[in-house]
């Protein structure tokens, strides 16, 4: 079967052999998959988690079953989760899964990039295999894992309504921020970006958001442009959905005293940058990264798009045929007319 793999910082199709399927393991043929921005960094930049693999966004139909399985069935379309933690260590206990020993270590073989997965028996045991309803198309099923990460990011910040976010990056899981604020009662919501055309898209999808070009903005212009939109000085909360470390500058000369910094976005490894702790200290922010999602943001990923309370097709931009990964990367890499772009296996 065919493959998409990273060789030597490009990606390359390869024709590999499936390790045969055993007890409780399930096959599926991947029908979409979705290019993360972890998936960018690995290929282009520097990645700084452990795992190399790309395509970790897949959805599918199951075609094998292995035996001491009964709640699935040939023909099952399915999501798939590519870590899934032990809900057995102190991680776990503390509802901290994305830091669970077995969630990073835990994974599909051989990606999600593949024109068949096997999924192993840690993961369908331990709710890695979630059914799709029939009403989720297969591409806009492929942003499930996306969305629930955002899920995530925003139930670790504690929003309030009325309150005021900026979003600094304006790619697909900024935007995806951006609609889930939306249904969240946010009173005024700013995008940035250096990116025109993704300013404009998110202006598309919702002409209520203000949009900022930061690309010619010291820290001073910033600050002054800020509070020209939301009328008083400093967010309450900042989102950075990117990796440039200018932006986290920029987030903590913009968000208000008090306030919170989300660090979604996944810095390069080895990325130092010089930070005034005092800053930090003085206006007493707080910083929350969030790496990944669990189970339960999947859940509500599923239910948001079941029920129509989010669609989230219109970002998507672009559909390669899974023999074209390569061209499909470097389009989402360019980023200068595309937004989420999807790998099919059809």
């Amino acid at each position: 079967m065919k493959a998409a793999v990273l060789d030597k910082n490009r990606i390359s199709i390869k024709e590999i052999n499936l390790p045969k399927i055993s007890n409780g393991e399930i096959l599926i043929k991947m029908k979409a998959c979705g290019i993360c921005g972890s998936d960018l960094e690995k290929v282009f930049g520097n990645y700084g988690m452990k795992s190399s693999r790309i395509g970790h966004e897949p959805v599918g139909e199951i075609i094998e079953i292995g035996n001491q399985i009964s709640r699935y069935k040939k023909g099952d379309r399915v999501f798939v989760h590519h870590h899934v933690p032990c809900y057995s260590c102190r991680f776990c206990y503390s509802s901290d899964y994305t830091m669970c020993d077995k969630y990073q270590s835990s994974n599909i073989e051989p990606c999600g990039l593949s024109e068949l997965i096997l999924i192993p028996e840690w993961n369908v045991s331990r709710g890695g295999v979630v059914k799709i309803p029939d009403n989720i198309s297969y591409e806009h099923a492929a942003l499930i894992e996306p969305v629930a990460c955002c899920l995530r990011s925003l139930d670790k910040i504690n929003l309030q309504k009325a309150e005021t976010v900026i979003i600094f990056g304006s790619g697909p899981t900024g935007l995806m921020h951006m609609i889930l604020l939306r249904c969240s009662g946010i009173s005024k919501i700013v995008v940035a970006d250096v990116n025109d055309f993704r300013l404009n898209f998110a202006k598309k999808i919702d002409p209520s958001v203000s949009t900022i070009n930061v690309a010619k903005l010291d820290n001073a212009g910033l600050t002054e442009k800020i509070s020209s939109i939301i009328g008083r000085d400093g967010v309450d909360k900042s989102i950075i959905c990117t990796s440039s470390k200018t932006a986290f500058v920029q987030s903590l000369a913009i968000t208000r005293r008090g306030g919170t910094i989300s660090l979604f976005g996944v810095p390069p490894k080895d990325n130092e940058s010089v930070i005034d702790l005092n800053l930090i200290y003085s206006k007493e922010l707080k910083i929350i990264p969030s790496y990944a999602t669990s189970e339960r943001e999947i859940h509500q990923a599923i239910k948001l798009m079941e029920n129509n309370i989010i669609n989230l097709e219109p970002l998507i931009t672009h559909k390669f045929n899974l023999e074209k990964s390569e061209m499909a990367f470097l389009r989402a890499h360019k980023a200068d007319e595309s937004m989420k772009i999807i790998i099919t296996n059809e």
